[in-house]
């Protein structure tokens, strides 16, 4: 704003530098006054059209800036309108994200490592794969004589179910014996039984486990989701024994 001021002074300075010098034009001037006046007319011309050339530059910036700001305030409503709008099947982080706990020194963790160690036993024994849900890219390259009418959301709503049916079954496979009530015990058995040599340290479901576990109906639609899951490399089929087991990837 100051340097604005200065040229408007500047300016005004050379105006009336002029004027006093029109005023004297009756008078017969010397030829070196009337240079003088010609070379400031010259000067004040040339400031002048460089003060056009950089108001115009600033108004070209000034709407440049609107327009940044508007999209910025359009970035930012949709931002808002995402994290409101968050689907349900979406997975979220666990715990807290952002550090804020205090660090223990060395002779803490060095108290707490025996501990950890056997945490980290029971966590690997207690974990439980699942499918990861479909991405809105991953669902646009299926093709769509295969995807026929399912939408995203019923993609994902049948993973979220087979996921469900995993971790029921494998919750139950975990446990001990003891600790199971006599339905427990057969649904534990049955799982048993249906493992072989090459479903060793795979997670599998079959269609009984997606009807115990499960209020999704097993038909003629869900076989296409299931190949569905198969193009997006979710899971695949390994078939012996009269079962269709649905390992997944």
């Amino acid at each position: 704003m100051s340097e604005l001021e200065d040229i408007t002074h500047h300016i005004h300075d050379r105006i009336s530098s002029l004027q006093r010098m029109m005023d004297l034009s009756f008078v017969e001037l010397p030829q070196n006054k009337i240079k003088k006046l010609g070379q400031e007319l010259f000067a004040l011309e040339r400031l002048l059209e460089e003060f056009e050339k950089c108001v115009g530059q600033q108004k070209q910036q000034l709407q440049h800036l609107k327009e940044l700001e508007g999209s910025f305030q359009m970035d930012l409503e949709d931002v808002h309108h995402i994290k409101d709008n968050i689907p349900a099947h979406m997975p979220r982080k666990k715990g807290q994200a952002n550090g804020s706990e205090p660090a223990k020194n060395q002779n803490e963790a060095a108290d707490v490592q025996p501990a950890q160690q056997e945490h980290v036993k029971k966590t690997k024994k207690s974990f439980i794969r699942e499918i990861e849900f479909i991405t809105v890219p991953e669902f646009e390259s299926i093709p769509q004589y295969m995807k026929g009418r399912v939408s995203y959301d019923q993609l994902n709503a049948v993973v979220q179910s087979i996921n469900t049916a995993v971790t029921a079954k494998y919750k139950i496979l975990h446990q001990s014996v003891k600790t199971l009530n006599n339905h427990a015990r057969k649904l534990q058995q049955r799982f048993k039984d249906q493992e072989t040599k090459d479903t060793k340290g795979q997670y599998f479901v079959v269609e009984d486990d997606i009807r115990e576990f499960t209020q999704m109906k097993v038909d003629k639609r869900f076989q296409g989701i299931l190949n569905m899951l198969r193009h997006c490399q979710r899971l695949r089929e390994l078939r012996g024994g009269g079962l269709t087991r649905y390992m997944l990837l």
